[in-house]
């Protein structure tokens, strides 16, 4: 379970960040959204098998959902 909400909310936070960012770089919106669509689902496989390596649940989920939280803020932040 923490593999999949984990990864899922890493993600998204990415998602968002990383479609806020590529806009302000001047990159087009369909450009910009199939590029971090990309990221995302590498990042995703990435923080999913992180789960299974990993030695301490707690750490991986405080890791996991601060920086999805983080990402997400900065994103919102950036945005407005």
């Amino acid at each position: 379970m923490a593999a999949i909400v984990g990864g899922y909310a890493f993600g998204w936070g990415l998602i968002g960040l990383a479609l806020v960012c590529l806009g302000a770089f001047g990159m087009p919106f369909d450009e910009a959204e199939h590029l971090r669509n990309i990221l995302a689902v590498l990042l995703y496989l990435a923080t999913f098998l992180w789960a299974f390596a990993a030695r301490s649940l707690v750490r991986l989920s405080a890791v996991r959902l601060d920086g999805a939280a983080l990402m997400a803020g900065l994103a919102s932040l950036l945005q407005a």
